[in-house]
């Protein structure tokens, strides 16, 4: 169980590189389109690069976390507390 929890930690940090990286290309596109517009200046930039960047972490992110969730196992584990929790209820009502 360990080596899946390990195995999966390792592919969320390498996919976590991968959307940083992306999120820069889109600050960096979006920085250039409103250059191209003509409306850049300082506050529009630092608020663009802050939008963007986040919104692609926290949205890409969020993906991300529940997919190591599965890969890791715990979704697995709070499943079977779930089932086992609704047996024992169960149980004590039928006494």
């Amino acid at each position: 169980m360990a080596s899946d929890h390990q195995t999966a930690l390792a592919d969320f940090k390498r996919i976590m590189k991968w959307i940083a990286g992306i999120g820069i290309l889109m600050v960096i596109g979006a920085l250039g389109y409103l250059k191209l517009a003509g409306a850049l200046d300082a506050n529009m930039a630092i608020a663009t690069t802050l939008g963007v960047f986040v919104s692609v972490l926290l949205g890409c992110g969020l993906f991300a976390a529940a997919f190591f969730s599965d890969k890791s196992g715990l979704d697995e584990r709070v499943a079977r507390a779930a089932r086992s929790d609704r047996r024992t209820s169960t149980q004590r009502k039928k006494s």
